[in-house]
Parts: structure tokens; sequence; C-alpha cells
């Protein structure tokens, strides 16, 4: 067994990784389901929503052929709206919470209708916004993610001067290189990132990082206020036997470098097993799959009833042909100069609570072993602990600690999405740089 790279052609490619969710045809489809949502009062939807767009009212837009005004809506709540209809886990959120689950009918696809509402709002850079008149003030961004750039986006329409630095060549964050390339293609993030700058008043400098380019004293002496939407990004360890050995890959990576280099460049083994069950898990999985793997085999140490992943993005692993052993964990990786040949298990068991209530996974004492050529570590992301430390930041074992007006404990100084939660969903992230505009606008006394 050896990992390799180019097992298929160029179309096979193009096919596996085409869009995973299809936009509508055209606008009479879209008006047919946009036609079926009842307007609810005090919609549950809309309560779902971490960014609360008003779902009926965008809906019901999209029924009188207002796609502009639809458009504005969502981007009024959400200025990701394009990319979170492709990546938001809907069916725990918004479609999740429609009340035509209480009637045994299919919720309003309201992801599909939000797609539709944005996508050409995005594309064509319509200029659903204004910016006050310019203020006299300058704010630092450090992190073009969905944080950083829904931050930026809400001061600039305030009339704050907003520099972004971002540590990759190209902004979006999670949503550039983070997310499976099926989901959303580079290609939009890239028109959603220009559609956002386009504003004004919005420069983003790319492959400036913090800690080693430019540090967070030079950004406060520099700006009125700084806002830090780092994010998180370290893998977490499995702490077995042969862990460095080759074929052994970190999640991220292998999806970073799926986003950066293109399909064929990127090696996958013949038989592979993914460590986890999460959103992130599921992406490697499944990508690993669609890159020609023959066999790819997740292990989760609890339950389906535990998973951190959607059932929906559960049964995308299944249809694309991933195994799923339940109540497993890795215990040793084996190897033949220095190659990942031989995946070694242990059965577990659910345990006694833990102190959040969740019951502990514990070893039965059973042990199975998995012929790979490749483990894919997918077991969750820690915080920058030493970059944190190193800004002097109070924190929480590399999560920011944060008042409720998103400060930190240095004046001036605000926070917020996965450096402060530790890793939620894009749209959470979204509502948390709309919280960190609030609150640097009201430090700058502008509100």
């Amino acid at each position: 067994m050896a990992i390799v790279n180019n097992r298929l052609t160029e179309e096979q490619y193009e096919q596996n990784f085409g869009d995973i969710h299809p936009p509508f045809v055209n606008r009479d489809a879209a008006q047919v389901e946009a036609s079926r949502c009842l307007y609810c009062y005090d919609a549950p939807c809309t309560k779902s929503c971490p960014t609360t767009i008003d779902i009926p009212k965008f809906i019901r837009q999209i029924t009188t052929d207002n796609l502009k005004g639809s458009a504005h809506t969502i981007l009024s709540a959400n200025i990701l709206g394009g990319g979170c209809s492709k990546v938001c886990p809907v069916e725990k959120l918004c479609e999740g919470s429609c009340v035509y689950h209480l009637l045994g009918e299919p919720p309003i696809p309201i992801a599909k209708l939000q797609r539709f509402s944005t996508e050409k709002a995005i594309a064509e850079k319509w200029p659903l916004f204004r910016r006050k008149p310019a203020k006299n003030k300058k704010v630092a961004v450090v992190g073009a993610g969905p944080a950083g750039l829904s931050c930026a986006h809400a001061l600039s329409r305030e009339g704050v001067e907003v520099t972004i630095y971002e540590k990759e060549s190209k902004g979006g964050g999670l949503m550039t290189y983070g997310v499976a390339a099926y989901k959303v293609s580079p290609q939009f993030c890239e028109e959603e990132v220009d559609f956002i700058t386009s504003l004004g008043g919005i420069t983003i400098r790319y492959n400036t990082e913090l800690g080693k380019t430019v540090s967070l004293h030079e950004l406060q002496q520099q700006y009125d206020a700084v806002y830090l939407g780092v994010g998180v990004g370290l893998t977490r360890q499995l702490g077995v036997p042969g862990e460095e050995l080759t074929g052994v890959e970190e999640a991220i990576r292998f999806i970073y470098d799926i986003r950066t280099k293109g399909y064929p460049s990127v090696p996958v083994g013949d038989k592979v097993a993914v460590i986890g069950l999460g959103m992130t898990a599921i992406d490697a999985a499944t990508q690993a799959k669609r890159l020609g793997a023959s066999e790819v085999t997740i292990l989760y140490r609890r339950t389906q009833e535990e998973m951190p992943c959607t059932e929906a993005e559960l049964n995308q692993a299944k249809l694309d042909g991933c195994r799923i052993i339940w109540l497993a964990a890795p215990h040793e990786i084996r190897g033949v100069d220095g190659q990942v040949t031989e995946l070694m298990g242990r059965r577990m068991q659910l345990g006694e609570p833990d102190a959040s209530g969740r019951q502990t996974p514990v070893e039965t004492g059973e042990t199975f072993s998995l012929d790979v050529d490749m483990v894919i570590k997918a077991t969750g992301q820690l915080p920058f602990e030493e970059l944190i430390n190193q800004c002097q930041l109070e924190n929480r074992n590399g999560r920011v600690t944060t008042n409720h007006g998103c400060a930190t404990n240095l004046r001036g100084v605000f926070a917020g999405g996965d450096c402060v939660n530790g890793g939620k969903e894009v749209v959470d992230a979204v509502q948390a740089g709309k919280d960190g505009a609030q609150a640097i606008l009201s430090f700058l006394q502008i509100l």
C-alpha cells in the first residue's frame, strides 16, 4: 500500500467535487418553493439563526420578484449570507426549526432560497450598502475570516477606516481554506470577499501574521482599536505511538491542500482511516473518497447520539461509501519503513458522566486492527495558546477571555469568533464580528 496522487481523470475530479447542493434552475422554481412559506409570526426559523436574518421577509420578497430587496434583507443581518447558505448546518438551525416539521412535510428550503437571493448580488456586486461619512477613526482587524470580515464591514458602514491583517494570501478564513470543495468553491469565496470590500474603507494586508510580521503592540499604537478574529487551527494530537509516521495527516492540512493545490496534487491513501466525527472529519473522509481512496473508515469513540456532526453530514459520508465504526478509538499506528500500514484500535463503552454531564468513553479491553496506508486526524482544533500568551491576553487554555462587550483585558483590544468560543459555526463567527463592531463603535463613541 502506498499514498499516491492523481488517481482520477480530470472529468472524474470535476464530477466528484461539483456543487453538492445545486441552485434553483430558474426564478420560477425558487418562487414555487418560496410560496410555500407560511410567514410565521415570531418565526422559529429566524430565532434559530445566530445572525437573526428575517427569513420570512426575505422569502416574501422572493415571491414578489424583489431579489435585490431580498438580498439586502439577508446581507444586512449576515454579510456572509451567501457563503453561509452553502455551509451552514441548517438542519439544526433555521430549516430544523421550520413549522412544516410539525405538519409532517418537508421544511422550506431556506438555505437554497438564501443562495438564490445572494449569489447574483455577490457576482454582480450590487451596491446594497453605503458608507456613512468618515469618522476619522481607524481600526485594525486581525484575520480575514468570517468574524473579521463581518466586523470590518459593520465598522466601515459607520464610516470607520478598517485595515485587515491576514496571514494567508486570500481572505475568507475557514470558508476559503477549511471547508469541503464540493460545498463552496474557492472562486465563490474570492467573490464574496470582493463583495464585502467593495463597500470601501476596507483594506486587506495579506501574508501578514500576528506575532511574526506584526505585533499586537504595534497595532495598538497605530489604531484607535483592534479586533482579533484569529480563529483556531492547531490540531489536537492523538497521543498514540506511531503518530509521527508518514501517512498520518491532520484533517485541516489535508483540506487546506485540497483547496490550494488542486485535486491531482493532493496525495491520498488507498485505505484511509479518519479519527473523529465532527464536520471537519466528514469533510476529510468524503473528500478522501472523492480523491480516489478505495476504502475510508471513520472511527468515533462515542455513539451516534453523541456525534458532533449533523445527520445530513453523516448521511453524506455514508452515501460516499465511508464506513463508520462506533465506540472505537485509536490505540497505536504501525508502519513499515516509516510508512503507515496498520491502525490498532480499542473498543469503547460509555461510562460515568463527566462534569458537563456527557458520558465518558472507557476502554472495554477489546482490540481490533485496520489495514491502512493513511490516517487523518480530525479530533478537534486547539486555540493558538502561545500567540495569545505572547500578546498578554487573558485566556482560558488559549481561548481569549472577553467581557459581555467583546473587550479583552487590554484597553481598546476586542476579540470574537473561534478564538473566544473555541470553535463554532461560520454563522456564529459572523454574529461575533457584528457584536465586536458594536462594542468598538461604542468604545469610539460613534454610536
